[in-house]
């Protein structure tokens, strides 16, 4: 279903509100207000908030009882930290995605309803027109911080982490909103060159924001997705409560790391899976002859390869087969001379994983919708998360979650009763 258009709302409000009275609540001119309702100038879509919470009642927004939380979902990549918290009652209120190609995909598997807002530049939206929420999600950019992020800055010159005014100050749009909303929680996602970036100093700085200024109890701790899929990818998560909790990392439930191999995630090629074109054809669904290396391609990583090995670095392709565990996936998958790599012989080529293939490795559902191109889906799944790892973090926070939101209703319904009973 289609977001709810803001003149719509804006027209619902008039039935109890002057142009005055309007503009004064959402902060802007009467003359604003007066354009908007004769199309002179359009509203923009995340309006519809603000006009629900200052002017509206709340009801369809706040009497939602089949669910165990709201949460909103910052740098929503395509929706990998989103889908654990669905996986464990939560629903989402509020999508913050700025990138064209990832918002296709995100919309493409989540269709909106009449009760969330998807943005595309969190840092022009107003925090008290965010939608009222139980836990804030982000996993705000990481490339300031990642060890390949920093080492090619670096080498151009170019500032990374907090320095980098693109990216790295993104964490205090995520300050000022949990400073706005007070979230009953939060989990924030990151590579793990966070604690060592600037001598850790910028985690420092987070931490600090988190714990003194905003104050939450924080827990964090690095996870490596190779409990749950064929793929060594160690990311750091930060969580925090509101109020004290029972919380604990040692309520995981990890499994064997390593024990999961790539065969779990190829491509049969033997009938045992529907062929899904363009990666995989005809009646035994035998992959593209497009992701097969050419000779000249092939040589070249090979000599990359020898290039750094001779000089001591770790760059270079990563051949695997069926009983392996793949490197970190890149977002610059098939771009950086790092590439998972896919033996098929010793006399053949190697090929690229499919995107199909990156989504599994991610641990991605299989119905999950790919509607872009090679290039933008390596992009996404790389700078995506490790979805079970999510879901399994959703778990043992969930209960914490929901034992502040009774706490707080109940705290409410006192203060109903009380107010009532001084008016009698």
């Amino acid at each position: 279903m289609d977001q709810i258009h803001p003149i719509t709302l804006l027209r619902e409000a008039r039935e109890t509100h002057t142009q005055a009275e309007i503009a004064e609540l959402l902060n802007v001119d009467v003359r604003t207000v007066r354009r908007w309702e004769v199309r002179d100038n359009e509203p923009p879509e995340y309006l519809s908030d603000a006009i629900r919470q200052r002017i509206l009642p709340l009801i369809e927004n706040s009497s939602d009882n089949t669910t165990a939380f709201r949460f909103i979902d910052l740098f929503a990549g395509i929706g990998g930290i989103r889908l654990g918290f669905e996986a464990n009652g939560g629903k989402c209120v509020f999508t913050s995605e700025w990138n064209k190609f990832a918002q296709k995909t995100y919309m493409e598997n989540f269709p909106q309803d009449t009760n969330h807002t998807f943005v595309g530049d969190i840092t022009t939206v107003d925090e008290q027109d965010i939608p009222d929420h139980d836990v804030l999600l982000a996993g705000f950019p990481c490339q300031p911080f990642s060890i390949a992020g920093v080492s090619k800055k670096n080498a151009m010159g170019k500032p990374h982490g907090f320095e980098c005014t693109t990216q790295g100050t993104l964490f205090f749009d995520v300050a000022r909103i949990i400073a706005e909303k007070k979230p009953k929680a939060f989990l924030l996602e990151n590579v793990k060159n966070l604690l060592s970036h600037d001598k850790g100093n910028t985690f420092k700085v987070i931490i600090e924001t988190l714990e003194k200024e905003l104050g939450y109890v924080v827990h964090h701790k690095v996870i490596d997705g190779q409990h749950f899929v064929p793929q060594h990818r160690e990311r750091i998560l930060i969580v925090g409560f509101k109020e004290e909790t029972d919380f604990t990392w040692d309520d995981l439930q990890l499994p064997e790391k390593g024990a999961v191999k790539m065969s779990s995630i190829l491509h049969s090629q033997n009938g045992e899976e529907e062929a899904e074109e363009p990666y995989t054809e005809g009646s035994k669904a035998k992959i593209n002859a497009k992701y097969t290396l050419t000779p000249n391609l092939w040589s070249y990583l090979q000599g990359y390869a020898e290039k750094h090995r001779k000089a001591g670095n770790g760059f270079g392709f990563g051949l695997v087969d069926n009983d392996s565990v793949a490197r970190t996936l890149s977002a610059r998958y098939y771009k950086d001379g790092s590439e998972i790599l896919v033996s098929q012989g010793k006399r053949k080529r190697p090929r690229r994983l499919t995107p199909r293939e990156c989504a599994r490795l991610m641990g991605f559902p299989e119905h999950f919708k790919i509607p872009v191109s090679d290039t933008q889906a390596y992009r996404q799944f790389g700078n995506s998360v490790v979805m079970p790892v999510m879901q399994e973090v959703a778990r043992i926070m969930t209960p914490h979650i929901e034992q502040l939101c009774s706490k707080n209703s109940s705290k409410e319904k006192n203060s109903i009763e009380l107010l009532a009973m001084n008016d009698s």
